[in-house]
C-alpha cells in the first residue's frame, strides 16, 4: 500500500500509467477505520488499479486541493484526472462493485 504525500503524490497518482484509487482518511475518523481493512483487502484483489492512502491531517493541502470535504473519501485517478469518487464507509463486496464500474 502507498503512502502517499506532498512529496509523492504526482509521481503516484497523477503520472501513473495505470489507474489509481487513493483513500483520503484520518486517524480519528471512525469510518475511515472501519474502510482501511476493506481497502487493504479489495487492493490485494483488483490488479489492475494501483491503491494508495493520503492522511488528510498530515497533508490538509492536497486533501483541500481535491475538494476533500467528508472522510473517507476514496478518489479514483485515470491518465491524472479525477475520474469518479467514493464518500463514505461501503462494504467489501459493493466496494468492488463500485471500482469495477468506475473503469
Amino acid at each position: 500500500m502507498i503512502q502517499l504525500n506532498k512529496d509523492n503524490f504526482e509521481k503516484e497518482v497523477i503520472k501513473s500509467d495505470k489507474p489509481v484509487l487513493v483513500d483520503f482518511w484520518a486517524e480519528w475518523c471512525g469510518p475511515c477505520k472501519m474502510m482501511g481493512p476493506v481497502f487493504e483487502k479489495v487492493s490485494k484483489e483488483i490488479t489492475n488499479v494501483k491503491f494508495a492512502k493520503l492522511d488528510v491531517q498530515e497533508n490538509q493541502s492536497l486533501a483541500q486541493e481535491h475538494d476533500v470535504t467528508g472522510i473517507p473519501c476514496l478518489i479514483l485517478f485515470v491518465n491524472g484526472k479525477e475520474k469518479d469518487r467514493i464518500t463514505g464507509y461501503l462494504p467489501e463486496e459493493q466496494l468492488k462493485e463500485k471500482i469495477q464500474s468506475m473503469l
